[in-house]
């Protein structure tokens, strides 16, 4: 059986983790782990123990950065760790972040997040379960959240 981590943050405004949990267990049966750190940059490391002490076969790490420029600095930061440790254990961790400043209003930012966080979870059903169905979407301009654009035109 599938082994899945699921790491998520404290300081998102949207329970991204639950989310994200409840729509793997929608679609396939798996085994889930999930843990919760305070904020992004705790995410790398959280998802390599998931890797390495709990022998998962993929990660996803959620988040939500602020919107300052120093909340941006950190969001990178936390996205190079996240790089880091997939090259470290050579396991994928699907990185979902949603910035806060991405939307107009907290309805839509937790809509965002909610949707985020289901789309790159159906990804991650997809990479274990399904990858053939992924190969069908390849360049067809699929977005995690809001609409998809469509390949383009030539």
């Amino acid at each position: 059986m599938a082994l899945i981590g699921i790491v998520d943050t404290t300081f998102a405004r949207f329970n991204m983790g639950k989310a994200a949990v409840d729509e793997i267990q929608k679609h396939v049966s798996a085994r889930i782990i999930r843990r919760t750190v305070p904020g992004v940059k705790d995410l790398p490391v959280a998802a390599k123990k998931l890797i390495e002490e709990e022998k998962c076969d993929i990660v996803m790490a959620l988040g939500m950065p602020g919107s300052k420029n120093l909340d941006k600095i950190c969001a990178h930061e936390a996205s190079t760790g996240i790089i880091q440790a997939q090259l470290m254990t050579n396991t994928h961790i699907i990185e979902v972040f949603v910035h806060e400043d991405e939307c107009k209003d907290e309805k839509e930012l937790a809509f965002l997040m909610e949707q985020r966080s289901r789309e790159h979870a159906l990804n991650v059903v997809k990479m274990l379960f399904r990858p053939e169905q992924l190969i069908r979407e390849a360049g067809t301009g699929q977005r995690q959240g809001f609409s998809d654009v469509g390949p383009a035109r030539v």
